[in-house]
């Protein structure tokens, strides 16, 4: 897997799918559109519905619920991650990244624009509230 960069500020639910399907940003991101998706949307990352719609289009298969983060070592070989978890109004916000078991080690895929590096190991800075597995053999297939 390769890390893909969000173009647009709240491009990570869309960004982190690309990751997921083996495709750009501008192609997630149109498949996104087509299915009343956009980056805008707040609901894109403080509701998992959007991204679960765009992650079947890719026929991308992931558990039904949403497990609470224990540890790094608890995580399966793939997982989508909710972390810089918070409150806004009452209302959870967070930001979407990618958990992969590499055949070099664990590393975060991280498409947040401004960071300077994209594959992150830095586990000790992340706080993840939560995460979704997501099945091996079904990510990477593109369109």
């Amino acid at each position: 897997m390769k890390p893909v960069v969000q173009l647009e500020r709240t491009g990570c639910g869309i960004a982190s799918v690309a990751v997921l399907a083996g495709v750009r940003y501008v192609q997630a991101k149109r498949e996104a559109n087509r299915l009343g998706i956009f980056a805008e949307d707040r609901r894109l990352w403080s509701d998992t519905q959007p991204v679960r719609r765009l992650l079947a289009e890719y026929r991308i298969q992931t558990s039904r619920r949403e497990y609470p983060f224990v540890s790094w070592a608890a995580l399966p070989e793939i997982a989508l991650l909710a972390v810089k978890w918070h409150r806004e109004r009452g209302r959870p916000f967070w930001h979407w990244v990618v958990f992969w078991r590499s055949p070099h080690g664990p590393v975060v895929l991280d498409s947040k624009r401004t960071l300077r590096r994209h594959i992150r190991t830095d586990f000790g800075r992340m706080k993840p509230k939560w995460w979704i597995r997501v099945e091996r053999e079904t990510v990477g297939r593109g369109r």
